[in-house]
């Protein structure tokens, strides 16, 4: 039986760590879309300052992952914890001003947005690097339970802050908890395998040959991208949505994220006890589920059954965070781990600003209600399509603590299955 990882030091400090930081910013989504929509009453606005905090992330990813494969990832995690706390206490002094500036916030969140795309892909280097390879299952499932249960009381805390004392306090916090954890990961070690020297170009490269090399890999990732491309739509149009069709409708918003936020924390509780054996399908699967809290959006249903069914489809999420984590930490060489990663990230996240400019123009031409229901289509064709496909069918789960595995191929070739 494989030791506890919080029996580690350097990992029990790094989800010390990540639980003060997660604690933080699970207030900030909510209090930025009723802080930002409050003061605008624009989906717009909300799209415009979401997109420059993803845009810079989106483009820069590649890069963070030869950054956090070429030095040490703690000392990058440093660095850029350090940088996001100082953006987010500025925001904190915009809002708490009463005065804030949208030009400011969104330069602001463009700034965090770049210390995310080089803090990303050290995520997986960071516990791969301080715990064994029997204790990674149980390491990322504890990584993603308390996401899911800072998640469960951030919606509530981050209304809360913006109906009493303001959406500025919020940001204080989260930047307050950035400080934090750069000050624990200071004082941790982690495993590191090999320094980088050739160019930058060639560790794109190598990076890129490992993903292409694992069919069940990318082609996930397209799913993934599609689901991240849905919700920002969601993320967009739902508070609009909510507002015009629910009598209190930011109270209703943040009763759906809420739920939301308790299916990320059961999904991950699961991942720890559930060990189906053909994990990447299983929880793709589950991924599909997002159609459901999408189509009843779109058709203005009542707001308990759309908050059920988000729930529902983010305890698939949930699930689906830890168990592809330790998929993905067993199959990929730990000396390209970053750059993989960082692909992940991209190809995952590239399609959301998309969403982010194309969702309001669509709902200001015919409605909400259409875009929400072809990104409900979208979703469901890419997951069911991606579950039939024999690399993702045949991804299988290793004997023993439960560590996955791929079908065994020439790391060199597509991966493909018989």
């Amino acid at each position: 039986m494989p030791s506890h990882p919080l029996r580690t030091r350097s990992f029990a400090l790094l989800f010390a760590g990540q639980t003060l930081s997660l604690a933080g910013d699970a207030a900030v989504p909510v209090a930025l879309t009723l802080a930002v929509y409050r003061a605008t009453g624009s989906s717009g606005a909300l799209a415009l300052v979401l997109t420059c905090a993803l845009v810079p992330k989106v483009l820069l990813l590649p890069l963070g992952g030869v950054i956090g494969d070429r030095f040490d990832p703690r000392t990058v995690a440093l660095v850029t914890n350090a940088v996001r706390a100082a953006g987010q206490i500025f925001v904190g002094l915009q809002l708490l001003g009463g005065h804030p500036h949208l030009w400011q916030i969104a330069a602001a969140e463009a700034v965090g947005g770049v210390a995310g795309a080089f803090s990303l892909p050290t995520a997986a280097p960071l516990v791969r690097g301080t715990v064994d390879d029997s204790q990674l299952l149980r390491a990322n499932a504890l990584m993603a339970s308390v996401n899911g249960a800072v998640r469960l009381g951030g919606p509530a805390l981050g209304g809360t802050l913006v109906l009493t004392v303001g959406a500025g306090w919020a940001f204080l916090l989260d930047g307050a908890s950035f400080a934090a954890c750069a000050a624990l990961l200071a004082a941790i070690r982690v495993r590191r395998v090999r320094i980088l020297h050739s160019p930058v170009l060639a560790d794109l490269k190598e990076g890129w040959s490992e993903v292409r090399a694992r069919d069940w890999y990318w082609s996930t990732l397209i799913a993934h991208g599609v689901w991240n491309g849905a919700a920002a739509v969601l993320a967009t149009l739902g508070p609009a949505m909510t507002v015009g069709t629910h009598g209190d409708g930011e109270g209703t918003w943040v009763t759906l994220m809420q739920v939301g936020s308790a299916g990320v924390l059961a999904g991950s509780l699961l991942a720890g006890r559930a060990r189906p054996r053909r994990p990447v399908l299983v929880s793709t699967l589950g991924l599909s589920t997002y159609a459901l809290p999408l189509a009843l959006l779109a058709a203005s249903a009542p707001a308990w059954a759309t908050a059920a069914a988000y729930g529902l489809a983010l305890t698939g999420l949930g699930y689906l965070g830890p168990v592809w984590d330790t998929s993905v930490m067993s199959a990929v060489p730990e000396k390209t781990l970053a750059r993989v990663t960082s692909y992940d990230w991209l190809i995952s996240i590239a399609a959301m600003p998309l969403g982010y400019v194309l969702a309001p123009l669509a709902a200001s031409a015919v409605g909400p209600g259409l875009p929400l229901g072809v990104a409900a289509a979208a979703v469901l064709v890419s997951c069911l399509a991606t579950a039939a496909l024999p690399g993702v069918r045949h991804f299988e789960t290793a004997p023993g603590p439960g560590a996955p595995r791929a079908p065994e191929v020439a790391p060199t070739q597509t991966r493909t299955s018989s």
